[in-house]
């Protein structure tokens, strides 16, 4: 392990929220007006994740006052207080930037069931140690996500 990947390592955040695309997430920021710090609350789609280790970031997309308004997140910001997991979607995409022309009902998704009980937490994932190089911080895999409607039909 060389020295930048160490330094990546000890600014990754201990534990993030699982979520994956499609998902609809609350991201609470940390936004300084002046010398006042508050907690600002960006809710929406999960439309991308992109990168690795402490430089993934991933987009958010809500349609506030007719006007469509994507974000982009660093998952290990101390600018992002916590995530928080609403709703979780089917999709079959990586990317959901057809979204972007569409609105109402066509910009829908199927509720995918979701592990957690409810009035329990999302769960959460650990980041990498330095002891495990190999560890993952993603999700389910398409094989998995594609496994589970055939679960619900048979149910």
């Amino acid at each position: 392990m060389n020295l930048i990947e160490r330094i990546e390592r000890e600014n990754m955040k201990a534990r993030i929220t699982a979520f994956s695309i499609g998902d609809n997430v609350k991201v609470h920021v940390k936004v300084v007006e002046g010398d006042k710090e508050r907690i600002q609350v960006f809710e929406g789609v999960v439309i991308a994740r992109d990168g690795g280790r402490n430089k993934e970031t991933f987009t958010v997309r809500k349609v506030s006052y007719g006007v469509g308004v994507e974000r982009i997140f660093p998952i290990h910001s101390p600018k992002v207080e916590k995530i928080e997991v609403l709703r979780s979607n089917y999709v079959c995409r990586a990317k959901l930037y057809y979204l972007r022309g569409r609105k109402g009902k066509a910009a829908r998704f199927v509720e995918r069931e979701r592990l957690a009980l409810s009035g329990e937490e999302a769960p959460v994932v650990e980041a990498a140690s330095a002891e495990t190089p190999a560890a993952s911080v993603t999700s389910a895999g398409p094989a998995e996500r594609a496994a589970e409607p055939a679960k619900k039909e048979k149910a």
